[in-house]
């Protein structure tokens, strides 16, 4: 009802709550949860795919062409539009964003501040900061800039569609002239609750001694060449989140390789049950 009466087209999906899910789990994060969504925006000749989760605070998006947007991105794009009215606004995004977010965001006159995931963490770092936005690769987009600072995916998809209509091109055409970088997924990879901070302090202490990094969650080790690899411990569940980002398909299976031999010392972390 608020896209139309935005202007938009809209075509439905799935509209109706359904709590057995019988096409899939409503997670926008999970690219293959949004396969539905990238056949039906190709076969209606749409310019723009929304998807929301179950209760409305994460967003997926798919473009013109049927290809899905990480969230990272989409705050970037987001960003951009906030810079446009707030000179020098302070934008967070969680630790597990590519560098071009933050690199963008300071290009474009921001301050980034990369921070700890977790949707509470973020809200409350931006109070600290008074930052306008934040976001994390969940889908979780977070808006203080004439809002209440919590995530709000409907106003997410207000704010992209304001942005796309005012640079008139094609969503795919926005992400143009970004360097270009290959990475990972979000790896979990299960290792006891008891355990898994432990883990993650005594390989903190590893690569912190032999390259510079970011410790706010964590460890994102930033290997040179803009590659960079996190080793966190999940909040909420007896896991270790992974993720890699660098410009070449050789370096990101290097440095992904670095950190796996190290994790491979630790008993305790189920290799085998890593899922990607």
């Amino acid at each position: 009802k608020v896209l139309r009466q935005a202007g938009c087209e809209v075509v439905e999906l799935f509209c109706e709550p359904d709590s057995r899910y019988p096409t899939h789990l409503p997670d926008p994060e999970v690219e293959a949860n949004l396969a539905w969504l990238k056949e039906a925006v190709v076969r209606e000749k749409a310019e723009l795919g929304l998807g929301f989760d179950g209760d409305g605070d994460r967003i997926g998006v798919v473009d013109e062409r049927g290809q899905a947007h990480t969230a990272d991105n989409l705050l970037l794009l987001l960003a951009r539009d906030l810079l446009k009215r707030c000179p020098g606004a302070k934008i967070v995004g969680e630790v597990k964003c590519s560098q071009n977010v933050f690199d963008d965001i300071e290009a474009h006159g921001g301050k980034a501040i990369v921070w700890k995931a977790g949707h509470s963490l973020i809200k409350q770092k931006m109070r600290e900061e008074n930052a306008l936005l934040g976001g994390e690769v969940s889908g979780h987009l977070f808006f203080r800039e004439d809002y209440y600072g919590f995530d709000d995916s409907l106003l997410a998809a207000l704010r992209l569609l304001k942005y796309y209509e005012g640079e008139g091109k094609p969503f795919s055409a926005l992400l143009e002239g970004l360097p270009r970088v290959f990475a990972t997924h979000e790896i979990k990879v299960p290792c006891p609750d008891e355990k898994k901070f432990e883990v993650v302090e005594r390989v903190k202490a590893h690569f912190a001694a032999r390259f510079p990094a970011i410790t706010v969650d964590g460890i994102r080790v930033l290997f040179g060449e803009g590659a960079w690899g996190l080793v966190r411990a999940s909040n909420t569940n007896p896991y270790l989140t992974l993720r890699f980002e660098a410009k070449t398909q050789e370096k990101l299976a290097e440095i992904r390789e670095t950190v796996f031999a190290k994790l491979r010392e630790f008993p305790e972390v189920e290799w085998e049950k890593a899922r990607e």
